[in-house]
């Protein structure tokens, strides 16, 4: 099948869509039907932020394929849900999250969830985790009985 509207989207950030047989590398992704499905139910607008996140933020742009680009669609509504300002006011946050963001090993890290929790969900728990700690209430004071503060 061919989806030219998503193929325009990846092409406009620089991302490359190579056939389904092949190893996509930096920069590349065989991943345009989920693009297309993601454009399909929430818009242009929507799917161009979504690549514009992985294609523009530090060592993201190896990692687009189904399961970060939902990720990345799912913590974009997510956001506009709980921190609205962040994604109305203060995109460049939102870009600095991801640079920061070890998207690479937290994809492999869910790999052991395989069959049990599908990585989409279970790296939608990580990945949220990190941004409530980084824009949520408690982000400038943090509770002092965290099991994940610094010492």
């Amino acid at each position: 099948m061919s989806y030219p509207e998503a193929e325009a989207i990846f092409a406009e950030h620089g991302i490359e869509v190579v056939p389904a047989h092949v190893m996509p590398a930096i920069g590349q992704t065989r991943a345009i039907a989920t693009l297309n499905r993601i454009r399909n139910r929430y818009g242009d607008d929507h799917a161009r932020f979504v690549v514009m996140t992985l294609a523009e933020t530090a060592n993201n742009k190896a990692f687009i394929d189904e399961t970060s680009l939902w990720l990345v669609s799912d913590m974009m509504r997510a956001a506009a849900k709980n921190f609205p300002d962040l994604m109305n006011n203060n995109v460049t946050a939102w870009f600095s999250f991801f640079d920061g963001l070890p998207l690479g090993w937290l994809q492999y890290w869910a790999l052991d969830l395989d069959g049990v929790i599908s990585k989409r969900h279970a790296l939608g728990g990580m990945v949220y985790e990190r941004m409530k700690r980084t824009f949520g209430a408690m982000a400038k004071q943090p509770d002092v009985l965290d099991d994940r503060r610094s010492a």
